[in-house]
């Protein structure tokens, strides 16, 4: 396999994207988890499938749209469906959650729609879908690290704001944080994450990554950065593991990364149990 990876660029591509996906998405995960906003990857998800759908539908209808990636596509309709979230949230202020069923619903009929006018799902949409090893380019792998220096970046230089915004936003907003803007920060870096990551873990997989490292990570760690911590190893893990799996099994790696995930969250819960018992 390592020689596999040193002599096929495809290959490169998909580990070196998988290894970056497998810090920024448990990274955004950790702030996700912990202000109860799980569901909204899946959100953003399904929008993010609608605008792949509709990348590829207007690619083989127009001529002069033919070079369009729609990876591109895909981010726009996330990054829009995301400030529709935060809209939502701030019309319906006793019933926030409501806006991700909203968007979420609102994400799969446009997709519907896009993909009946393509024909139904083709080789392409399957491999955004789940995920394709063979799929990444080296323009996808370089998107990847523009996305991932903007997030680690920003998650850096706002990182106290997030904190206190995720475990008390009262408190956050009395102490002058400005609450609309880094909520609005923060949902643009989610939907990005979200649409850079499907190539390689696939569109209605890619919320397992943000949610089940977490997971796992939050039955060892004893504070907030520790949780972010275990979450990026366990991410790294599952990613890694997921990519060997899917290259020898010849499976969609999307699958594959998501039962890793699983399997290293029940791997934690037995020890944790084990531990007490003891």
């Amino acid at each position: 396999m390592i020689e596999a990876i040193g002599q096929y660029e495809f290959l490169q591509n998909a580990f070196l994207t998988g290894m970056i996906i497998g810090v920024i998405a448990p990274l955004l995960g950790a702030f996700i988890v912990v202000r109860r906003l799980s569901l909204i990857a899946d959100a953003l998800s399904h929008v993010t499938l609608a605008g792949i759908a509709a990348g590829l539908y207007f690619g083989q209808t127009f001529t002069f749209l033919a070079w369009l990636n729609p990876m591109y596509s895909g981010m726009v309709f996330s990054v829009i469906g995301s400030l529709f979230i935060e809209r939502l949230r701030t019309v319906y202020k006793h019933y926030q959650e409501l806006a991700i069923p909203i968007i979420l619903s609102g994400g799969i009929g446009i997709g519907v729609i896009f993909i009946s006018l393509a024909d139904g799902f083709n080789t392409d949409l399957f491999s955004y879908l789940f995920g394709s090893v063979s799929a990444v380019s080296r323009e996808d792998l370089w998107l990847i690290c523009i996305v991932s220096v903007v997030v680690m970046a920003t998650v850096y230089l706002l990182y106290k704001e997030l904190f206190l915004l995720s475990f008390d936003e009262e408190h956050a907003k009395a102490s002058g944080i400005p609450a609309k803007s880094i909520h609005f920060i923060f949902i643009i870096l989610v939907a990005l994450v979200i649409a850079a990551s499907m190539r390689i873990v696939g569109v209605l997989l890619v919320s397992a990554l943000m949610t089940l490292p977490v997971a796992a990570s939050m039955r060892m760690a004893k504070g907030f950065k520790q949780t972010i911590a275990y979450s990026v190893l366990f991410g790294e893990i599952a990613v890694i593991t997921g990519l060997i799996s899917a290259f020898y099994l010849d499976l969609a790696p999307g699958g594959t990364i998501v039962v890793a995930s699983i399997l290293i969250l029940l791997l934690v819960i037995a020890a944790k149990k084990f531990v007490k018992a003891g």
